[in-house]
């Protein structure tokens, strides 16, 4: 049996297929810098506003590009991935790899992310705790 995931491009994905290959870690929800020097992207423990911390899912996740205007819309443009944890499964599906073995779509259980430590539950803070989230450069995102 072939799963979507495995022969589909992600520009051919339905929305149920699209919305079901996010692994629900909020990575992609912590802010990040862009080093100017070096392009490099660091990111942050620090969580976008509308994160739930402990769900790792958007709050206002229908309304979140009006919300949060620099929020990523990646279904509509591949082109940022770069901007995405290597652990994403978007990402990873572009560049042509295996889900990881703790991925929902592969366990059955939407747990297993937190269960293998991959989330940002218990690790990521809101954006209102902190002025400046250089101070929350992290490097186990890399």
């Amino acid at each position: 049996m072939h799963c979507f995931w495995e022969y589909k491009a992600l520009a051919d994905l339905s929305e149920s297929e699209w919305e079901s290959l996010c692994d629900g870690c909020g990575r992609c929800c912590l802010h990040k810098l862009e080093d100017e020097d070096t392009d490099e992207i660091l990111f942050t423990r620090v969580a976008c506003r509308l994160l739930d911390i402990d769900s790792c899912r958007c709050s206002n996740y229908p309304e979140r590009r009006a919300l949060v205007p620099e929020c990523l819309d990646m279904r509509r443009s591949f082109t940022q991935l770069h901007w995405l944890p290597v652990t994403c499964s978007y990402r990873l599906h572009a560049e042509g790899k295996s889900l990881p073995f703790w991925h929902p779509l592969l366990t059955g259980n939407p747990a297993s992310v937190h269960n293998a430590g991959i989330s940002v539950r218990g690790f990521a803070i809101p954006e209102s705790e902190t002025d400046d989230p250089e101070d929350h450069v992290i490097e186990w995102l890399k």
